[in-house]
């Protein structure tokens, strides 16, 4: 019965993986329109009027511009640099060194059945993915769009949240892009990108703390998001972290090496 589980589980990742991969142009296609229609719904309710249209304003259409191209972007960079089929070389030191592996020919372990995206790593592949419109969502829903009468508090937040939203959304992109196309470099950069979006949330924290002028609900609410963006970091980091350095798929994968017992 648990085998029987387990396969099925095992099929349905790769179906996951490779429906991922076949369809990445439709999947691109449908979050531009996703997207550019929640930016289009977010601009029809500023914080303040506009002075102008917002589709001919600068401050209006251009952030969310970036909210829906940055990260297409990113991926596309990403796959181009990595280009598919191509054997990447491996680092020449290696930051994982919990537990003991033995090396293999890269061209052998790409025969072995441990070698692929699937099993738990079509979870993570998907988790990343998934990060994007989450958190795209989260600054659609908690930030207003700018207007042109803003105070310059708000405007402060309104660029620190932006550059959050575009900066992270286009490092988890290139982390899938990198996965993807199997780049070995993929574990250490999606725990650098972690890192990256822990610092961020606490330094943002302590500029909204110290923005004056903020009213209690913005700032609480801010904290609120930020504190919450924090957990799903921690809590991704302690899930797949232990996953990423002793994972025999992971590491004939991305490392070309097996347990040495």
């Amino acid at each position: 019965m648990v085998r029987t589980v387990r396969d099925r589980l095992y099929r349905k990742s790769v179906a996951v993986v490779l429906s991922m991969q076949v369809n990445l142009e439709r999947i691109v296609a449908i979050w531009i329109l996703a997207a550019a229609f929640a930016c289009g719904l977010r601009l029809a309710f500023p914080a303040t009027p506009y002075q102008s249209t917002p589709w001919v304003s600068g401050a209006g259409l251009l952030p969310y511009l970036l909210v829906v191209g940055a990260p297409v972007g990113s991926l596309l960079l990403g796959l181009k640099l990595f280009p598919a089929g191509r054997i990447h070389a491996q680092p020449a030191f290696r930051l994982a060194q919990v537990g003991r592996w033995r090396k293999v020919d890269c061209l052998k372990a790409r025969e072995m059945s441990q070698f692929g995206l699937y099993g738990l790593m079509a979870s993570l592949l998907v988790g990343i993915a998934v990060n994007v419109p989450v958190r795209t969502l989260e600054f659609l829903g908690s930030i207003p769009a700018l207007g042109s009468y803003s105070p310059s508090w708000f405007v402060g937040l309104y660029g620190v949240m932006l550059a959050d939203v575009v900066i992270l959304s286009s490092l988890y992109m290139f982390a899938f892009a990198m996965a993807l196309r199997l780049a070995p470099l993929f574990p250490r950069f999606l725990v650098m990108v972690w890192g990256v979006d822990l610092l961020a949330q606490l330094g943002i924290a302590r500029l909204v703390a110290g923005v004056d002028n903020v009213p209690h609900a913005v700032d609480s609410a801010l904290l609120d998001m930020l504190t919450g963006n924090v957990k799903k970091v921690l809590i991704s980091a302690a899930i797949w972290l232990p996953y990423l350095l002793l994972s025999e798929r992971v590491n004939v994968t991305f490392r070309h090496r097996v347990s040495a017992h």
